[in-house]
């Protein structure tokens, strides 16, 4: 990754691993909507059993994703944003990192066209001699 600590690295790794399936994705899309929820009520807006909701929210729990709350009998589940903002950070480094980087490229390879022959304009038969 980048030079992030490797505490750092392995939080953005355990991120991205949970962001992979597109259930969680869902989860949380849901959970940022709703503010918070139980999963009975998540299960509901998803083609999967409370069960499988319970088992992605312990996922999306471990990355730092959601958190839940015991209430009376029920658990809710809220979005946690530090976890996200942490890999948002180190996603935008990365950018910048790549447009750094492709920005020298183009200076080079910019560079080299006007030093090559074939980059410079040839003058024609018909245009007056400077």
């Amino acid at each position: 990754m980048t030079d992030q600590p490797r505490g750092a690295a392995e939080a953005v790794d355990t991120v991205l691993a949970a962001l992979a399936d597109p259930t969680r994705r869902r989860l949380l899309e849901l959970l940022a909507a709703q503010g918070e929820a139980t999963a009975t009520t998540l299960a509901a807006h998803l083609p999967v059993s409370r069960q499988a909701v319970v088992k992605h929210l312990g996922v999306l729990d471990a990355a730092g994703l959601v958190s839940g709350g015991r209430i009376g009998r029920e658990v809710r589940y809220a979005v946690q944003p530090a976890a996200l903002d942490a890999t948002a950070q180190w996603m935008a480094a990365l950018a910048v990192d790549w447009d750094r980087r492709l920005a020298r490229i183009k200076h080079i390879a910019e560079a080299a066209e006007r030093e090559s022959p074939a980059g410079r304009t040839s003058r024609n038969a018909s245009d007056p001699p400077k």
